[in-house]
């Protein structure tokens, strides 16, 4: 935990919490993956997306797949991750900033927890596959993202008309991505 002002939200037992759900949504076993969370302020993740994605801004959320898993077609299942030798799944790593969450959930009117719980779940799809780069696998992700916060009694985040967001994570397996072209911002 680079910025300790996550300690106030007791982020460890939240994100705990909202990846047992992703990975248990999507049919997983969470006892049985591994994933790793840096939580951070607004200059360390944007010098994250700077180096990744070549976007020297804040962002909320940022995911780097160990593999990639993407569907063969728009709107189909990702590739399920393989176990590796010792029967664990490897899923990546993820980076969450602070200042840009509290930021949202402030402007969003929501609370700071179900924001972060929503931004986790999302990473954790993103590693294993999930994108909403077209409008099919939006219409994926975001369904199951909106069960799985069900599950968690959090609110369709999705539910409000507004502008349409935009999401700053790199699509799995394309970490070098520079076109910006998504389909919400969460």
């Amino acid at each position: 935990m680079e910025d300790p002002r996550w300690e106030a939200l007791d982020l460890e037992e939240l994100a705990e919490r909202a990846v047992a759900a992703a990975l248990g949504g999507a049919g997983l076993d969470p006892a049985m993956a591994e994933a790793t969370l840096l939580a951070c302020d607004d200059a360390r993740i944007a010098v994250l997306n700077a180096d990744f994605r070549d976007k020297p801004t804040p962002t909320n959320v940022l995911s780097w797949p160990a593999a990639e898993r993407g569907a063969d077609r728009p709107g189909g299942a990702p590739q399920a991750p393989e176990p590796d030798a010792f029967g664990a799944l490897e899923l990546g790593d993820m980076a969450i900033s602070w200042d840009t969450c509290t930021r949202e959930a402030t402007e969003q009117d929501k609370s700071l927890r179900d924001h972060v719980t929503h931004l986790i779940v999302h990473a954790t799809l993103h590693l294993l596959g999930y994108d909403h780069i077209d409008a099919a696998d939006a219409a994926l992700m975001e369904g199951l993202e909106v069960r799985i916060l069900a599950s968690l009694g959090i609110a369709d985040p999705y539910a409000e008309a507004g502008p349409a967001p935009r999401s700053d994570d790199p699509a799995p397996g394309d970490l070098e991505r520079t076109d910006g072209q998504s389909q919400r911002r969460i």
